[in-house]
């Protein structure tokens, strides 16, 4: 397996890099051609054996270490041709040789003409090691018997081996897709005269049971019958149209005849098919030939209508050559039918009802086999006998495929692959090096590998998001098999990879993300001095706002030490500063950290994207040539860069972001950057949002004229601030074929829109800002009658805007979602239907425009209104006749609206499927009905679930049915009553904040109820004097009561009977005589503080050893030192925070028996001097906010800064 690696990734690039005029050129006038000469000779000779050697390594040790030890040398060749190669480009940079006469970079430029210094005698001495090492795998292959055989041919021996007969009742599931492909065998008859067959094809990765389908259907008792001829044929890897023609002819004559030629035996078939329905099987095609395809079906041309070919595959390339593009993979079995098929082939049941003790066992394998039959029915045996029947797939790929898929062992189970930036990374690994065509780009050759790898059922589009990628776990640990001893994936212990002499061997690491990442966890791999690839992953899709903390210590200390480093992926890490000595990594070809990279001469990537406080470019950045990706191009700023300056960089691509445009004076500058052939995915061109008379209208125009890329590859287009009176025709062309987002904003003196329907797969357009546009018409059309692929449209800050109008019948047939937002002049909205609307938010409009839009949309689900102008009780009751199927309502700023509704029983009528209702910001709104039904409990709104009302100056009372599972009632200061549901079964979240004039003195007890309660936040209840009976709520995980001045009695006492409880919040209850003792067992979280009696009287706590963050209020506490809070502090905390006391002085001690302590939080303690300098090396987090003194001694120049320089994430 190593074998192929080593041949497939290396040797091919090797032997390029080897043959090169410039490193020939350096090899003859410094002397070391000899060396040269002697690496080509011996991988010349190893080369021939490699067959051999992968076909005996799996029986022989010797055999695959000598592979190993060959592929660690063949990193080492690659890596001091690449330091040739950084070390001219960074002289040629420099200016430092004399003899520059080109100015084509190449491999190694024959500027580079002399060693000299100590570092040549190490280069020296490494190629002299080279030379020996690759003299010794030379001699040690004869040793070996290793000898020189062409590549294997047929694979696939076993699987010839395959049957048509199925006993069914060992089949689990498959039910569905039997049924759904017996239609499609069944429904023939109706196919045009002209094509007497058709293909029926299984689609799916090795064991997910294609060939136990087509057993299925074969067998079918309504198949057989409809169909006067059957043949099954196991094809394999090997494509002969003449043993397969024969198999046929045997299955449907019966007749066992030798025949001179394919030609003899074909007429003889096609004269039994001639006007019969025939059913041909096609087990495991592996096959991509169209023209031994035509071969083989040239007979059954002359069958009857009707008749089927089912073909079971791998591999969709012949399907798609052959006009079958829309294919569905077969998936995994459910996890139901996966337990049952596992109970089935072990104990003969389907299920484990007698056999519980197995059943977690079974789940185990259940999860581990992620619903593979094959891998299911060998019930769990060990991973080396069932990766096998993968292995098939994988010895089929190309010797480059083969590398891209070991590549991805380095990402974890369940991974959520970006194809973009999966290539991206196999770009800066420099795996797609190779002489590309000049239409074609490294990019596009790894976009082709990709889609390869994907059509083989190696990756599966992700089930709930078609834009990202999975791989199945079996197809993970196969990749993991075969990538050996280079790769390696840390898990969270890093400690079982710190083997030095593991560590020396590795080439690539990734590490799972985690929210602070310590130094400690990679100090080991200081001695990883090969290394190229160090690479954050994550375990599950992040959302965008997710941040990861990076100990500044790896930057500065680690990194740098890494010098073979190529590819450095840090991404949604928080990285404030990059040192400079990042700058020593030379060999850096692709990174995602803003900052200087002038160094990094074989930078290929650079992404600066979320940095909003970088203001100018790199100096020098336009001589970094390599760079294919820059996803940042700031024009001007201090280092007054220039738009001309790219035009050096020829192999820009990807997505990029050009922002100041308005400081380009000729439009001749953006011609010679030749955007035409920029293969961007992503553009986004931005201008000043200034527009004063120092803009020129007619310039921006040709400027932007000048911008359009490529069109083959186009996704996305962003136009901001752009200063023309109208958009260049490129802005629309059909021609665009892969544009699916455009975004036009700020452009305040363009008069109309381009025509964007034009675009084939629009399906996001966002227009905003546009003040000069007065009519939207028929113009956004252009010739076409409809937005055919359009799902959502956007409209905001559109001052000028009057009439909306399309009058060719339903122009956004599947548009899903409209936004319209600050249009306050429009008042003409003309649309016919919008049958798939199924979002409508409007903010700032009138509210005839809310009327004429909700007729339109019988589909609604989700509709959110804001700041309607004019829409009163009135207007709103017409409105909600049209809100049938909403589910989700959302009513904001709408100022007029006293009440929702007449009564509920009205309301429930309308609403119907009314489950989430939030209002807000409404200030005349006094209930949601004008007839309260609160003294009889109604329970008419069946359907709604949610009730949020927020700042609702006014409301003075609400009351709720008894369906509600989540109230929130925040900041409606007039509010004097609320009416609690009374089932007491469905209420399970309740917030009350800022509801001052509540005239209920008491909250808890029996009477109230709600004993599902799961989360209480009581806040700002001025009246609040008393809460009782807290035991009946024992599903309650989460209580928090604060800021309750009048509050005096709480039934502490009961806190054992909580045993749910896990996050207690009592603070700032001035009134209260704080006496605690016992706490909820299984407390984790308490905020407690700011009582009567202060907390440095209290005496010791019981607190639960699961309490693990503990957040202290001091208020008026005269606590001076935490020596005497140490008695509050139990030693399980992982997490401390002190905040508001205000005579604290020191910190730095009574701490001391906290070792498990990881984050430490000081807020507005004016006084505090110190830290707990015995907890500081195992911190992960520190936060000290508003501490005058503390702030200064903790800064980078204070005296603490090398004793807190090495947390992760540090907040001061």
């Amino acid at each position: 397996m190593a074998a192929e690696l080593v041949i497939s990734a290396f040797l091919g690039v090797l032997f390029e890099k080897l043959a090169s005029t410039a490193l020939k050129n350096i090899a003859r006038y410094n002397g070391i051609d000899t060396d040269i000469k002697k690496w080509q000779r011996s991988l010349t000779q190893i080369q021939g054996v490699l067959t051999d050697a992968s076909r005996k390594e799996i029986t022989s040790p010797p055999v695959k270490r000598w592979l190993n030890d060959l592929q660690h040398l063949a990193y080492d060749i690659d890596d001091v041709i690449d330091e040739l190669a950084t070390e001219a480009m960074h002289r040629e940079f420099t200016h430092d040789s004399q003899h520059i006469t080109t100015k084509v970079r190449k491999l190694i430029p024959s500027c580079f003409t002399d060693f000299s210094g100590s570092s040549t005698t190490t280069l020296l001495d490494k190629l002299d090691d080279i030379t020996t090492k690759l003299q010794d795998l030379v001699e040690e292959k004869a040793a070996l018997g290793l000898r020189v055989e062409e590549e294997p041919g047929s694979k696939n021996k076993n699987r010839r081996l395959q049957t048509s007969l199925v006993d069914a009742s060992s089949i689990v599931g498959r039910q569905a897709e039997k049924e759904a492909l017996v239609h499609k065998l069944l429904g023939g008859e109706n196919e045009s005269c002209e094509k007497t067959f058709s293909i029926v094809p299984i689609v799916g990765m090795g064991g997910v049971g294609k060939t136990t389908l087509a057993r299925l259907l074969y067998d079918e008792k309504q198949v057989k019958d409809h169909f006067e001829l059957k043949a099954w044929v196991c094809v394999s890897d090997e494509f002969d149209s003449f043993d397969i023609s024969k198999v046929i002819f045997q299955s449907v004559t019966g007749e066992s005849k030798n025949f001179a030629d394919l030609n003899l035996l074909q007429v003889a078939l096609r004269d039994h098919l001639r006007g019969k329905r025939f059913l041909l099987v096609l087990d495991d095609v592996w096959s991509e030939s169209c023209e031994d395809w035509e071969t083989l079906v040239g007979p059954f041309h002359a069958c009857a209508p009707g008749s089927k070919i089912i073909m079971t595959t791998r591999k969709v390339q012949l399907l798609r050559k052959l006009g079958y593009n829309h294919l569905n993979q077969l998936e995994s079995l459910s996890h139901e039918n996966a337990l049952s098929l596992i109970s089935l082939h072990a104990l003969g049941v389907n299920n484990f009802d007698l056999h519980l003790s197995l059943k977690p066992y079974a789940l185990g394998i259940v999860k581990k086999c992620d619903g593979l039959p094959l891998a299911l029915k060998a019930l769990g045996r060990l991973l080396s006998e069932i990766i096998p029947a993968l292995k098939l797939s994988y010895h089929d790929l190309s010797a480059r495929l083969k590398q891209l898929f070991a590549y991805c062992s380095l990402f974890p189970k369940d991974f959520m692959f970006d194809k973009d930036e999966l290539v991206l990374l196999w770009m800066g690994e420099g795996f797609l090096h190779r002489s590309c065509p000049r239409d074609s780009t490294e990019e596009s050759i790894g976009h082709e590998y990709f889609d390869e790898l994907l059509s083989r059922s190696f990756f599966q589009h992700a089930p709930n998001n078609q834009s990202f990628f999975v791989m199945h776990d079996m197809m993970n640990d196969l990749a993991t098999y075969v990538a050996s001893e280079f790769f390696v994936r840390l898990d969270f212990d890093a400690k079982k990879y710190a083997q030095k002499e593991m560590l020396e061997k590795y080439r690539h690491m990734s590490f799972v993300s985690e929210e602070f990442v310590t130094y400690k966890k990679f100090e080991a791999f200081k001695k990883t001095k090969s290394l190229r690839t160090f690479l954050a992953t994550s375990v599950v899709e992040l959302e965008w706002w997710k941040r990861f903390h990076l100990s500044n210590k790896i930057l500065a200390d680690l990194l740098p030490q890494l010098p073979l480093l190529r590819v450095l992926c840090l991404s949604k890490f928080e990285i404030n500063e990059v040192p400079e000595t990042i700058g020593t990594l030379r060999h850096l070809s692709l990174a995602n950290l803003p900052n200087n990279f002038l160094k990094l001469k074989n930078l290929r990537h650079l992404d600066i994207r979320d940095t909003p406080c970088l203001d100018q470019m790199p100096l020098g950045i336009d001589e970094l040539t390599n760079l294919q990706t820059l996803s940042k191009i700031i024009i001007g700023g201090k280092s007054r860069f220039e738009f001309a300056q790219l035009k050096d960089l020829e192999n820009l691509c990807g997505g990029v972001s050009i922002i100041g445009l308005e400081k380009v004076k000729n439009a001749l500058h953006a011609r010679q950057v030749n955007f035409l052939q920029k293969k961007f995915t992503e553009l986004e061109v931005i201008w000043s949002d200034v527009l004063d008379g120092s803009r020129n209208e007619k310039l921006e125009k040709n400027v932007l004229n000048e911008l359009k890329p490529c069109n083959d590859k186009l996704k996305e287009l962003k136009i901001r601030s752009y200063g023309g009176l109208e958009f260049p025709n490129w802005v629309g062309d059909p021609l665009f074929l892969r544009l699916s987002h455009v975004s036009i904003s700020k452009c305040k003196r363009c008069t109309s829109l381009p025509p964007l329907a034009q675009l084939p797969v629009l399906k996001e357009l966002f227009i905003e800002g546009l003040d000069a546009v007065k009519v939207v018409g028929m113009e956004l059309l252009g010739f076409c009658h409809e937005f055919a692929s359009l799902e959502i449209l956007c409209f905001q800050h559109m001052s000028g805007w009057t009439e909306w109008s399309a009058n060719r019948g339903v122009v956004f047939p599947c548009l899903k979602q409209l936004i319209i937002k600050d249009c306050p002049s429009l008042v003409e909205v003309t649309l016919e239907a919008l049958p798939s609307l199924s979002a409508l938010e409007i903010d700032s409009c009138d509210c005839g425009v809310l009327e004429r839009l909700v007729e339109s949309a019988s589909a609604l689900n989700r509709f959110e209104i804001k700041n309607i102008f004019g829409l009163n009780d009135m207007v709103w009751r017409g409105v909600v006749e049209y809100l049938g199927a909403v589910k989700e309502l959302s009513i904001s700023k709408c100022n007029i609206i006293r009440y929702l509704w007449k009564s509920e029983a009205v309301a429930s009528k309308a609403l119907v499927n009314i489950e989430k209702l939030k209002v807000s910001f409404c200030d005349n709104l006094v209930s949601l009905g004008e007839k309260d039904e609160d003294n009889r409990r109604s329970n008419l709104l069946t359907s709604l679930r949610i009730l949020e009302v927020l700042r609702c100056e006014n409301m003075e009372s609400c009351s709720c049915p008894d369906s509600i599972e989540t109230l929130s009632i925040r900041a409606c200061t007039s509010v004097t009553r609320i009416s609690l549901p009374t089932g007491g079964k469905k209420l399970k979240s309740l917030t009350i904040r800022g509801c001052g004039k509540l005239l209920e003195t008491e909250w808890g007890g029996q009477k109230m109820n709600n004993k599902m309660l799961e989360y209480v936040d009581i806040y700002d209840w001025s009246n609040l004097k008393s809460i009782i009976e807290l035991k009946c709520l024992i599903h309650l995980t989460t209580l928090r009561i604060s800021d309750c001045k009048s509050l005096e009695s709480f039934p502490e006492n009961e806190f054992l009977n909580l045993t749910s409880l896990k996050e207690l919040e009592i603070k700032k209850c001035p009134g209260m005589d704080a006496s605690f003792g016992f706490w909820p067992p299984n407390l984790l979280t308490l905020r407690i503080g700011v009582f009567k009696n202060p907390i440095s009287e209290w005496g010791p706590q019981n607190f639960p050893t699961t309490l693990v963050d503990l957040h202290l209020y001091g208020g008026e506490d005269a606590v001076r030192s935490c020596s005497q809070l140490s008695h509050l502090l139990p030693s399980s905390l992982t997490s401390l925070h002190i905040y508001l006391f205000k005579k604290l002085e020191s910190v730095s001690s009574g701490l001391e028996h906290l070792t498990c302590l990881k984050h430490l939080g000081v807020y507005e303690c004016p006084k505090v001097m110190d830290l707990p300098q015995v907890l500081l090396p195992s911190l992960l987090s520190l936060m000290i906010i508003s501490c005058q003194n503390l702030n200064k001694r903790c800064s980078k120049r204070g005296c603490y800064w090398p004793l807190i320089s090495h947390i992760p994430s540090i907040h001061i």
